[in-house]
């Protein structure tokens, strides 16, 4: 098997290092940014921050029609650093948060999958990001 394509998404959030990575880790903000757009919503999530800790969210559309769980294992852990997870389907991610100032700067590379277009996965997953961008800074 080939090695899969990586993306990257990246956003500079516009808040303390230690409040922007308590607001990605913790499941009650997750369920409040975790979606691609309006009509998605998480409806539960759960993340255990340690190797071999487990994370899981359910996405799914507000209208009922679908969802699914998002969920894997973190691999490795550097508190307020770095995040490398492997998902369910065995794809790599990471994310990793830099202090720039009173600003965060928060990278999501992961390896794409193979059902959607490159691009389309790169537009969901910075959607997300923006998400959350605009639910930290709201806080």
């Amino acid at each position: 098997m080939g090695s899969l394509v990586k993306i990257t998404v990246q956003n500079l959030v516009h808040a303390p290092l230690e409040k922007t990575w308590q607001m990605w880790t913790s499941p009650e903000h997750i369920v409040n940014w975790n979606h691609a757009s309006d009509d998605w919503h998480t409806t539960q999530a759960s993340n255990d921050v340690q190797v071999g800790g487990k994370f899981s969210s359910t996405m799914a559309a507000k209208d009922g029609s679908f969802s699914f769980d998002f969920e894997g294992v973190h691999d490795e852990v550097a508190l307020h650093q770095r995040i490398a997870s492997t998902m369910g389907d065995g794809r790599k991610m990471e994310v990793t948060f830099e202090k720039q100032g009173e600003e965060t700067l928060v990278t999501e590379t992961f390896e794409a999958e193979t059902e959607n277009s490159v691009n389309l996965q790169r537009l969901g997953w910075q959607a997300i990001l923006d998400n959350f961008k605009k639910y930290v800074e709201s806080k």
